[in-house]
């Protein structure tokens, strides 16, 4: 059992989690990004959608359709790395640009644009230690970022539902995984029938909590990044993870409430877990998606809906083109 340890009185519930947690903000809106000065910052194609259609953006994708030079694949791809460059300017760490969803069963391909991507960013000023490579965790997926990883690419795993994921993720060698809390417990609601679960019984919760602790006990160093919160009390039974990728909306209310941070998960005391470590080769870990039906629906739902929103962006770009 972790020694839970609790913060100062006074203090937000941001402020107190930051000295637990590396907070990353899960956002494509810049001004928001600006507004709660996280570490990192990710994007996804459904984030930079919504972004897009704010006035306040148009220049970038009036940016990105000069530079493109009336091809759509580059458009696309210099619109990610202008929200991405911007965002750069803002937080001092890591800022996440996705692959297209649409190569995540291409391994060669995934490579492949993200060796663009890494050359847009540079071409821009903005060396490859600022980016993560954001990545669907299928199997393919996994074996791209382990050669990206080879090349100094650093890497974020995302649509991570199963610990047969995150196993292969850490002897990749990834730098980062995205497991997903909220999607994991609407699986669940809906399987069980239930409106609901407490926090510290939540199926999402738990699942990252199984993960961080398999990495600390074993001593693997890709970093256990909580993602998709549905409500604060997710977040908050996370507290001690690596770090946690948090919508402007919910760090809001981690901001107006100063209610005491508990914290829950302490990478010290997983040496002392009773935890079984497993082989993984690729014949495991298709066998362990196969017997978990929640991460092979999640999974592939994930990427289908990433896949939309591209085709949904390319709309809006294409009419400019």
């Amino acid at each position: 059992m972790v020694e839970q340890k609790k913060q100062k009185t006074g203090e937000t519930q941001v402020e107190q989690l930051k000295q637990l947690t590396t907070i990353v903000a899960d956002t494509g809106d810049i001004e928001a990004i600006r507004k709660y000065k996280p570490q990192d910052a990710t994007t996804n194609p459904s984030l930079i959608y919504k972004a897009s259609m704010m006035p306040a953006y148009a220049s970038l994708i009036d940016d990105a359709v000069k530079n493109g030079k009336g091809d759509l694949g580059t458009t696309m791809d210099e619109l990610a790395v202008n929200f991405g460059a911007e965002i750069t300017k803002i937080v001092p760490g890591y800022v996440s640009t996705e692959v297209d969803a649409r190569l995540s069963f291409d391994t060669e391909a995934t490579i492949a644009k993200a060796r663009s991507i890494i050359a847009s960013y540079e071409e821009k000023g903005i060396d490859k230690s600022r980016i993560l490579i954001k990545i669907a965790a299928t199997w393919e997926g996994i074996k791209a970022a382990e050669i990206l990883e080879k090349e100094g690419i650093t890497c974020n795993l995302t649509l991570i539902f199963s610990k047969a994921q995150a196993i292969a993720c850490a002897e990749a060698n990834c730098t980062l995984i995205s497991p997903f809390v909220g999607r994991i417990m609407d699986w669940y609601k809906k399987s069980e029938g239930v409106d609901g679960y407490a926090a510290k019984d939540d199926p999402g919760v738990l699942s990252v909590q199984s993960i961080f602790k398999y990495y600390k006990k074993f001593g693997y160093k890709t970093i256990v990044m909580g993602a998709s919160f549905r409500n604060k009390e997710e977040v908050l039974e996370l507290a001690g993870c690596d770090r946690l990728t948090i919508s402007p909306g919910l760090l809001e209310q981690l901001t107006t409430c100063t209610d005491e941070v508990v914290q829950v998960l302490d990478a010290e005391a997983c040496a002392d877990e009773d935890i079984e470590k497993i082989a993984m080769d690729e014949k495991t870990f298709r066998w362990m998606m196969n017997e978990d039906p929640m991460a092979t629906e999640k999974l592939a739902e994930g990427i289908r809906n990433f896949a939309k929103d591209i085709v949904s962006l390319e709309k809006i770009v294409s009419a400019k083109i």
